[in-house]
């Protein structure tokens, strides 16, 4: 038969309520009594239920992982999973727990949010920017539930959210080949409309430009971002008169691209051509030579947004708008310093 509530008040000669006070932490309760009680819990073996404990403390003890959940959504976005895993280790250092909550079936936009707060399932929400729309925002922001949205919104609200600077990023890269020599680099992104490669190409441009070192329309390309369309645009690239020293890769399926078209060029990586790219996940391991990457610990920002939620959650009317976790250069095979003879 379990152990109840009741058989640790009778065998600790307390009251039931003075036991649910000793399991949720009153600091009425005198130490002897508190002493008492846990005896009777360790002699008893009783574990509490924890449903029953949450409900007298008006909590879940539960955070939501809000995000979309789409076939091959692992190939597609690496990086979310990466970010759930640093948020759960955050919440692991306490007596909270992780939900993930997929948002990719809605009826409507702002439906899931919406569930999740009238049921009353969680204490806040950390919502993924593939999760993010203006109505899910509208919600949070209405009902001032706890949140961090991670990514920065494309629209203007009142969220609290973080994100990984990406122009800064592309700064890093530009910074890097400068030192290196390759002054005439190329440029290869994704879609006009992705944001994340805008970013990074902003900062990759903005800081050349600053030391002098014009990159012309030519060597700034948009892709798709596959495989077969970075190496088709590559190799238009390397076959033009005025062929780059360097190339930046906006991501690792585009740096495969670009690898491809470089061997099937038939130039030497990096005496000829040198390239970069940005993220070490997920691709960048079977690129031959391994390459120089710019990455950013998607994981160690996980789990920076767990521990801003609980901020969050001590201090409810804290906000929270920022960037967080510096882009780390990583040095390969495919940059290096060039000689006077070879710049």
């Amino acid at each position: 038969m379990a152990i109840t509530i009741s058989d640790v008040a009778k065998e600790a000669g307390v009251s039931i309520s003075t036991v649910s006070k000793v399991l949720n932490g009153w600091t009425t309760i005198s130490p002897a009594t508190k002493e008492k009680v846990q005896a009777a819990i360790q002699k008893l073996n009783y574990t509490p239920n924890a449903r029953a404990v949450n409900f007298a403390r008006q909590a879940t003890m539960n955070i939501v992982f809000l995000t979309a959940l789409t076939q091959n959504e692992a190939y597609k976005n690496p990086h979310m999973f990466d970010i759930m895993c640093g948020v759960q280790n955050a919440l692991a250092e306490t007596s909270y727990s992780l939900t993930l909550v997929d948002t990719s079936r809605e009826s409507y936009p702002g439906e899931t949010v919406s569930r999740v707060i009238s049921q009353k399932c969680a204490d806040a929400i950390v919502v993924h920017g593939s999760a993010i729309s203006k109505e899910t925002a509208q919600l949070l922001v209405k009902e001032k539930y706890p949140h961090i949205v991670i990514g920065h919104p494309s629209f203007s609200s009142q969220l609290c959210w973080m994100d990984t600077n990406h122009t800064l990023a592309g700064e890093f890269a530009a910074e890097h080949m400068i030192s290196c020599g390759y002054t005439d680099t190329a440029f290869i992104g994704g879609k006009r409309t992705d944001v994340i490669s805008i970013q990074r190409q902003k900062g990759f441009l903005g800081l050349m430009n600053k030391y002098g070192y014009q990159v012309t329309d030519e060597h700034i390309l948009y892709t798709d971002s596959s495989i077969a369309e970075s190496c088709r645009a590559t190799l238009r690239l390397l076959s033009s008169q005025a062929r780059p020293r360097a190339i930046v890769c906006e991501n690792n399926m585009i740096a495969l691209g670009v690898s491809k078209a470089i061997e099937k060029s038939g130039l030497r990586v990096p005496e000829e051509i040198a390239f970069l790219t940005f993220d070490v996940y997920p691709y960048s391991a079977i690129i031959d030579p391994l390459p120089t990457v710019i990455d950013i610990n998607m994981y160690d920002m996980g789990r920076q947004a767990g521990m801003m939620i609980l901020h969050k959650l001590a201090n409810p009317d804290l906000q929270i708008q920022s960037f967080t976790t510096l882009p780390l250069l990583i040095q390969g095979k495919t940059t290096c310093t060039l000689s006077d003879s070879q710049i």
